[in-house]
């Protein structure tokens, strides 16, 4: 049984190449990565790169109370993210903070008021009829392409499948010169003041004159939209009243997006009393979304559904505008006249949820008071900043200072793993900026600093157990070997209990502590990787050189200087005494 193990021994001593070239690989890579994406550097958070912080408080309506939940704040912080996002900030952070309060950090570079008018106010849903869309920007064909669409009706069958979805009709998008008569006849065509394009013009040729301008200038303004440009999306239809038709533009289940042409609006958020995404399971439609409304709302949604049931595609669909934006266009071929709707189609779970809240908003009795805005400083930051660094210099010298006294040639080990989890850490934060939106705050620069000690301590234990078996009189391959698996799960216990405590800290808290947290559990799994692919690997690397092998005594590792016994060595039974005879 023995052999064996000695064999099992031998090939693992032999093979430290594989874990080092592998842990190098990765830094390579990650590297590669990090140039290549052009974020070399990691993404800086609001009290380090300066800008502006909103604290919002959730108000109820008088007897509305109990809608100040997690799911109508989730909702609500959805929304937001949309509004400061469309602004062309995409660092930007909207999170929850207790109950009621919701805090909205927007880097330096933005349009501080513009934003705080953003965010600030409640979501604005209308429900307005498709007058013309196609594809729009560099994803529009140069021979228009189908626009697949949806239907609907009121009973327990009716259907209204999301845009783009396959089981959407489908109808060609007209040319440009067919659009422009489809347009200017929808919006004459309906002699109520609510969709007429000139519903303040009066019958006299002054008044035509200027419905004409108005259609004109609205096609124009269509023909130029390019939604694929974020700054030109968070523009289109501003201005417009609800009353008014609009461009706007909208993403399809396919990526890409789409520019519209939409008559004023025949249902406002307001008048959706409820809306929840669902699993049909009876009629295998997979994940759907009901809308119930309001009295009102309801007499409002079988009018208009009733007129565009009329029409062909694509003047058949509605579309539901969020904030200007256009997240679902559904298709109805009957009048909705039960006070309901079902929107059915392409919908995974996520998604549906998704419209489900956005319905939900606007008739959310939620608005927000702000409380406060902290303007931060750039300057500001940057001393914290280097503060901090200066800080965790002196904490990073004093570790190394105590490894060169105490372990001297070991601390070159431990050094040089310090530096592997550097490296890692680096790119890691570099590449998780434009990945999941991390922004390295203060909190999170202490959290890199207090992981100086963790990953320090590991290093440490391996060593000293290392010594215990050169002390007990092994040489050093051999005690290289059999002091990692009692080390091995001392490190292990110890960052478990690191990393728990990260993990806790995470959830429980919100806002920069997050930070602090996020970056003690990363590195604290770093501190894993590294010692396993690269610390252990190079100390048995180095055991077979003459410098560690032969006990120097700059090595760390000299058996006299830590008091090492002699081995043991196996006793002989003393022989039974040989008589001899007298010659």
């Amino acid at each position: 049984m023995a052999a064996p193990k000695k064999g099992r021994s031998a090939g693992a001593q032999s093979k430290p190449g594989r874990s080092l070239a592998l842990i190098l690989i990765a830094i390579a890579a990650l590297t590669g990565g990090m140039f290549a994406s052009g974020h070399t550097k990691p993404r800086l958070g609001i009290d380090l790169a300066g800008g502006t912080s909103i604290t919002l408080r959730a108000v109820a309506e008088p007897g509305q109370e109990s809608a100040i939940n997690k799911t109508n704040m989730d909702t609500a912080v959805e929304i937001m993210e949309r509004r400061v996002n469309g602004l062309g900030v995409s660092e930007s952070e909207v999170q929850t903070q207790g109950d009621e309060n919701i805090i909205v950090n927007i880097p330096k570079g933005t349009n501080s008021k513009e934003a705080r008018d953003q965010v600030g106010t409640t979501a604005k849903l209308y429900f307005r009829p498709v007058l013309t869309t196609e594809i729009s920007g560099a994803d529009a064909p140069a021979t228009p392409t189908p626009s697949a669409t949806s239907s609907a009706s009121g009973d327990s069958t009716d259907k209204a499948t999301s845009s783009a979805s396959p089981s959407g009709s489908t109808s060609p998008t007209p040319s440009s010169t067919t659009q422009g008569r489809a347009v200017t006849d929808a919006l004459k065509a309906d002699p109520t003041p609510s969709t007429s394009a000139s519903s303040s013009a009066s019958p006299s040729a002054s008044g035509s004159a200027s419905g004409d301008q108005a259609t004109s200038a609205l096609e124009a303004q269509y023909a130029k939209l390019d939604c694929t440009k974020v700054a030109v999306r968070a523009k289109a239809g501003d201005g417009a009243k609800p009353t008014d038709p609009t461009v706007a533009c909208g993403q399809n289940s396919a990526g890409q997006w789409q520019k519209y042409i939409l008559g004023p609006a025949e249902v406002d958020g307001t008048d959706v009393d409820d809306a929840q995404a669902v699993w049909d399971a009876q009629r295998a439609a997979g994940w759907i979304v009901n809308m119930k409304f309001t009295g009102s709302g309801g007499k409002k949604f079988a009018n208009i559904t009733g007129k565009l049931a009329k029409n062909q595609p694509p003047q058949n669909q509605f579309a539901i505008v969020l904030d200007g934006e256009v997240v679902s266009d559904p298709s109805v071929s009957e009048a909705l006249t039960g006070g309901s709707a079902e929107i059915s189609g392409n919908f995974t779970q996520e998604s549906a949820e998704s419209l489900a809240n956005m319905l939900s908003y606007g008739a959310l009795p939620l608005t927000f008071q702000e409380d406060s805005v902290t303007t931060v400083t750039a300057a500001l930051g940057g001393e914290q900043l280097k503060a901090g660094l200066i800080a965790g210099a002196i904490g990073l010298a004093l570790v190394v200072i105590y490894l060169l006294v105490y372990y001297r040639g070991l601390s070159l080990i431990a050094i040089l793993s310090l530096l592997v989890s550097a490296a890692l850490t680096y790119t890691i934060m570099s590449l998780l900026g434009p990945t999941i939106g991390f922004a390295l705050n203060l909190p999170a620069v202490c959290g890199a600093i207090v992981a100086i000690g963790i990953t320090a301590d590991s290093f440490i234990v391996y060593f000293e157990r290392v010594r215990d078996e050169i002390r007990e009189g092994r040489s050093l391959r051999p005690a290289v070997e059999r002091a990692w698996p009692r080390a091995r799960r001392t490190i292990l216990v110890s960052d478990f209990v690191s990393f728990l405590a990260a993990a806790v800290l995470f959830i429980v808290t919100v806002g920069k502590v997050q930070g602090f947290a996020f970056t003690l559990g990363l590195t604290t799994l770093l501190d894993v990787v590294v010692v396993f692919l690269f610390t252990k690997p190079l100390l048995t690397l180095l055991a077979r050189s003459k410098f560690f092998g032969s006990g120097h005594s700059w090595s760390g590792l000299d058996p006299k200087r830590l008091g090492a016994r002699p081995p043991l060595r196996r006793t002989r039974r003393p022989s039974a005494p040989v008589e001899t005879k007298e010659a």
